[in-house]
């Protein structure tokens, strides 16, 4: 490995740079996702110079844990996607401080690792990839949701992005189970029972239909076109077909605002937002 990488590229590693305590990750298909087979190259992890990571070359997609305290519990379930336009994930700013965000409130969050259909040399795609990982990450939670104090019918989907669109996605294209599935886990429903699309990418895919998970929607007023601008019309579509949705632009902001400790006034309170949704959707009491 190179020694003189430039500041902004601090540090590649090969293993999850976190503190020993922090929580592990869990392999989605701990014998090898299908897709993936012959791909034994490990993640990369890149420290930026304001010490956000950002995670790519995913052959082994996980989910980490963050899960609240009994007696804070709400019961409620979170799949974090972070974006990165499907070539790498911002797992910082839309991972990490969101899940910790969350379970600090009561509410278990699982950020996502996928795999990455646009980056260099990928042989995955969005569609036969990145949305069987979240459909997978959505039964692995429900397998698992009475040892993490979870109830089956709040486990939702959130998204960043390009971790937006596969959110989206998975909230149109869920099942109740694969028959014929790999294991036990696959036979489990993909179903979310709610979807939050924060400023979310190519959101022109998104088939509405009725009996589509509620959908809370946050973006920036000064967002490229196809976000700050469909976005209404996304909300109108959901509206339509008498889908529940929430909108909230906020004027001061653009795009990629996800969590950060420099975020402040409106935009820094959409967290607070969709937990008050999530209390009017009943989820949490």
């Amino acid at each position: 490995m190179k020694r003189n990488l430039p500041g902004l590229m601090l540090c590649v590693l090969l293993l999850a740079m976190a503190p020993s305590d922090a929580p592990k990750e869990i392999l989605l298909w701990p014998k090898g996702a299908p897709g993936s087979e012959g791909k034994t190259a490990p993640k990369k992890v890149v420290k930026s110079g304001s010490g956000e990571l950002s995670v790519s070359s995913v052959n082994f997609p996980s989910i980490t844990p963050y899960i609240p305290a009994a007696d804070k519990a709400t019961g409620v379930a979170i799949i974090v996607a972070p974006g990165g336009g499907h070539k790498l994930m911002a797992i910082t700013h839309e991972g990490y401080n969101v899940a910790e965000w969350l379970q600090a409130h009561g509410i278990a969050a699982f950020v996502l690792k996928y795999r990455l259909a646009k980056e260099e040399g990928s042989t995955y795609t969005v569609d036969g990839s990145a949305v069987p990982d979240m459909q997978r990450a959505i039964r692995l939670v429900r397998s698992r949701a009475q040892e993490w104090g979870i109830d089956t019918a709040k486990i939702g989907v959130m998204g960043f992005s390009a971790g937006g669109e596969l959110a989206g996605l998975t909230a149109m294209r869920y099942d109740y189970g694969l028959p014929n599935g790999t294991d036990d886990i696959d036979k489990l429903s993909s179903h979310p029972a709610f979807q939050a699309l924060i400023y979310p990418g190519n959101s022109s895919r998104f088939e509405v239909t009725k009996n589509l998970p509620p959908a809370f929607i946050a973006c920036g007023y000064n967002d490229r076109p196809d976000i700050a601008e469909y976005m209404p019309q996304l909300y109108l579509k959901y509206k339509a077909v008498k889908v529940p949705a929430e909108l909230h632009i906020y004027s001061g902001a653009g795009h990629g605002f996800g969590m950060r400790p420099k975020n402040t006034g409106a935009i820094a309170k959409w967290p607070d937002e969709l937990y008050a949704w999530l209390q009017d959707r009943k989820m949490i009491k």
